[in-house]
């Protein structure tokens, strides 16, 4: 099964097109699904992203095989592309640096609030609320977090079919790395 974390409906919207995704609730929260895919929306912030990760874990059961996946738009410094694709192996948040995976990939900063400050390379606000539940879920084996730069540092010019648009295009690369032909 594939779990996908991501706060907006917005980025949701780019996977329930992709996939025909059917829409349900799971506890508080909305869940697209399909056989093979279940998709959360979260809400936007660290604790929010906490608890619907949380939610996946407590109510299915998990095997090995199973892929957890958080998903969601970010901004960045002019280093990288609007649209451009980020794999993140590391989440930075309250100074405190946390490895997801050991596939030597980008880092993100995780904040509580919006900033408006391009000091920093990569930024979010849900990654490290994903990161959490799963850091203690010794069953997931396979986590991985996937960020397109929506902007730098100019949230205001997005729009939802902006946001939903690119991730859309970024679907079929995400599907690449985490499920690699041999």
């Amino acid at each position: 099964m594939l779990y996908i974390v991501v706060a907006l409906k917005a980025e949701a919207q780019a996977f329930v097109d992709k996939y025909k995704l059917k829409k349900t609730k799971l506890k508080e929260f909305t869940l697209y699904e399909n056989e093979t895919i279940k998709m959360i929306q979260s809400g936007v912030g660290v604790e929010n992203a906490t608890q619907a990760t949380q939610t996946l874990l407590n109510f299915y059961d998990m095997i090995d095989e199973d892929i957890f996946l958080n998903v969601g738009v970010c901004a960045s410094d002019k280093k990288y592309n609007i649209g451009e694709l980020v794999e993140v192996s590391s989440v930075l948040y309250e100074e405190k640096l946390y490895t997801l995976n050991n596939r030597d990939k980008e880092s993100i900063k995780c904040l509580d609030t919006p900033s408006s400050d391009s000091n920093n390379k990569l930024v979010d606000m849900e990654s490290f609320g994903f990161y959490e539940p799963l850091y203690y879920a010794t069953a997931v084996k396979h986590k991985y977090i996937f960020k397109v730069v929506s902007d730098h540092f100019q949230p205001q010019k997005l729009t939802k079919e902006g946001v939903k648009s690119l991730l859309f295009n970024q679907i079929d690369a995400i599907n690449r790395i985490i499920f690699p032909k041999d």
